[in-house]
């Protein structure tokens, strides 16, 4: 099977709640972790050349870097039940789409915080996590 690479703000609340999340509806696997502090997600931004003012998430899937409301609505279509019919708001107007994303993005830590800890997953997860191996 082949997998996809969700990079996320690790010390961002919000951020650690959207993965706690996709793998909550992700029972295939489909979807594995790195923060973008970490070494292989600077790696990964550079590969795919990921702008450096985009800090909140970045899906790597076929080779392709999504960024902002498409890589959400990307990580989408792998979830399990209607979680897969968010991916049809693509067609609002991804200047629209953007805007709500960025509205968000930019109040993730005054709305939920930041993160003192990082949640230790059972092992089963934690392989999915490419920077804890």
């Amino acid at each position: 099977m082949d997998h996809a690479v969700v990079l996320f703000d690790g010390d961002c609340n919000f951020c650690d709640s959207s993965v706690q999340f996709i793998i909550n509806h992700d029972p295939a696997g489909y979807y594995q972790f790195a923060s973008l502090q970490s070494d292989i997600g600077r790696e990964l931004r550079k590969k795919h050349e990921v702008p450096e003012d985009v800090d909140s998430l970045v899906l790597i899937q076929d080779g392709k870097a999504y960024v902002k409301s498409e890589g959400a609505l990307m990580i989408s279509r792998h979830l399990t039940g209607l979680w897969k019919l968010a991916f049809y708001l693509k067609s609002f107007p991804r200047p629209l789409r953007d805007g709500a994303y960025d509205v968000v993005a930019k109040n993730r830590y005054k709305v939920f915080g930041k993160l003192n800890s990082c949640m230790l997953p059972p092992p089963h997860i934690r392989k999915r996590f490419l920077d804890k191996q």
